[in-house]
């Protein structure tokens, strides 16, 4: 049961960064990779929406995959949530890749 609510609530911030990227009034983009400078965007507001609903609903699956956890210290719940994250991160970092950032890269 500890171990589900650490999971849930890891995935409650994802959702809330999802949520401050997705009403941010700020006229800056969002980065999405940790300790990397943006790319050149032309809509910054869509972008950041854009972003802000990849971390949304990453979090969202996020503490769908934790739900096995809730069976106890069962060895293929812990294994099925946590090869489930694997899967779920690459596939994230794929739509970042090949969906948000060729839409909203700056053409020069």
């Amino acid at each position: 049961m500890i171990a589900f609510a650490i999971w849930l609530f890891i995935g409650c911030l994802f959702v809330l960064i999802g949520i401050y990227c997705f009403l941010s009034k700020k006229n800056t983009a969002f980065g999405f990779w940790a300790n990397a400078e943006t790319f050149p965007v032309n809509d910054i507001k869509a972008y950041n929406r854009a972003v802000g609903k990849l971390w949304c609903c990453f979090g969202t699956v996020f503490v769908l995959l934790g739900l096995p956890l809730l069976k106890g210290q069962d060895t293929a719940a812990i294994i099925f949530s946590v090869l489930g994250l694997m899967a779920e991160v690459i596939i994230t970092m794929a739509v970042y890749v090949t969906v948000i950032e060729p839409k909203y890269r700056q053409k020069t």
